[in-house]
């Protein structure tokens, strides 16, 4: 069995595990107006708190936002699971994170000293402190970890893909440990451009932090976030000689692609039904079988329907659904691996966070959403749910340890 043994969690609802999970458990949204997108439509983002407590000795000038978070992240976990990075065979360490974007924090300033020819003002990190694979590269610097080391995109759903890649590596003998998960920063100028003119964010700017609704029947759009969640896979009786407990078992996983447009998923959420059934027969288990369901829950008009049709298909009275992105804003490439650790942490305290913002939910939408606040539940195995542009869709199932 493919134990969690140890999370690190980097989020606008606060920095480590505990205390994302104790805001989590609240309900209460993080959006609020944003200096950073000062003149854009759309101003307001979800923020990591006392992001500079974060940064590394001389790290400002190296590393972006994205990577600072995945570091902490990753110590946090690392830490957590009761790893000694002197202790182990580096070689046997992989590091497998997601990455929808890669970073355009800083790449503003440098368009305009291109565009003005002042290239020698040009940062010669601007290229390695923003690519993707350079999350996994740090994590590996700081921790030593010589195995395996790649970044997996597949834009909203890239942290749950790398999750489900770093659990074959383990299955297929080749790592005793990953470090894994997902890092991402979209509050920056370009991204809040692009996606409010792609019609995907909410324009709520009277009300930052109602701004989320998932599931709501006057949902409008996400709203920007950044974070990271660093989860560490390795075999249960590798995690049990140590004296750890898990938080949960990876029981299963699977991918598909809807190949029915570029952006919008497939209106029955077919792609997203298969992926699903896939993960479960994978670990055994039956659609009677899951006590509760973390969506991916983006507060979009398609999504969400698309969503509730999937869940439909495949269970014929869907557990109860909670989405998290109405607390902590959507992280594109981070939000599925902050959601599966999530859910995780749902199986160990039995208890499923609640949706922010639902006061009014879609009739059109016969789901079973935790809101209000959070919710006790007797559960033995969850659904982590996530899709994306493409159609890509990454399923991980889990089972309590």
């Amino acid at each position: 069995m493919i134990a969690v043994s140890g999370l690190g969690l980097v989020t606008p609802a606060g920095i480590g595990a505990g205390a994302t999970w104790q805001r989590l458990l609240t309900g209460r949204p993080t959006a609020t107006r944003d200096p950073d997108l000062d003149g854009l439509p759309v101003d307001f983002s979800c923020r990591i708190p006392d992001y500079d407590i974060l940064v590394p000795p001389r790290g400002r000038w190296r590393l972006d936002r994205f990577t600072v978070a995945a570091l902490a992240a990753a110590r946090e976990a690392v830490a957590d699971a009761r790893l000694d990075p002197g202790d182990w065979q580096p070689d046997r360490v992989g590091v497998v994170t997601g990455t929808g974007t890669g970073s355009m924090e800083r790449y503003l300033a440098e368009f305009e000293h291109l565009r003005a020819g002042r290239l020698t003002l040009m940062s010669p990190m601007a290229i390695t402190r923003s690519i993707s694979n350079m999350v996994p590269a740090e994590i590996a610097l700081a921790l030593g970890a010589r195995g395996p080391n790649f970044t997996v995109s597949t834009a909203c759903a890239s942290g749950a893909t790398a999750i489900s890649v770093a659990r074959d590596l383990i299955r297929s003998g080749t790592c005793d440990i990953v470090i894994t998960g997902g890092s991402e920063s979209v509050r920056s100028r370009i991204p809040a451009a692009c996606f409010h003119r792609m019609g995907a964010l909410s324009t709520r700017r009277d009300d930052p932090a109602g701004a989320c609704r998932p599931f709501h029947a006057e949902r409008d759009g996400f709203v920007l976030s950044e974070g990271a969640a660093v989860l560490i896979l390795e075999r249960d009786l590798h995690a049990r000689a140590r004296g750890v407990q898990p938080y949960a078992y990876l029981a299963g996983s699977a991918s598909t692609c809807d190949s029915h447009h570029f952006a919008a998923p497939h209106p029955d959420g077919d792609g997203l039904a298969t992926a699903m059934t896939a993960a479960l027969r994978e670990a055994g288990l039956g659609p009677g079988d899951v006590g509760h369901v973390n969506a991916h829950g983006t507060g979009t008009r398609l999504n969400d329907a698309a969503e509730h049709r999937a869940l439909h298909q495949v269970f014929t009275d869907p557990p109860p659904v909670t989405s998290l992105k109405g607390t902590i804003g959507h992280a594109v490439g981070a939000s599925a691996a902050i959601e599966a650790a999530c859910t995780a942490l749902s199986l160990r305290h039995q208890v499923i966070p609640p949706t922010a913002n639902l006061d009014a939910q879609d009739p059109g939408i016969d789901l079973d959403v935790v809101a209000g606040q959070a919710r006790a539940a007797r559960m033995s195995s969850a659904v982590s749910s996530s899709s994306a542009f493409g159609g890509q869709n990454t399923v991980l199932v889990f089972h309590r340890a």
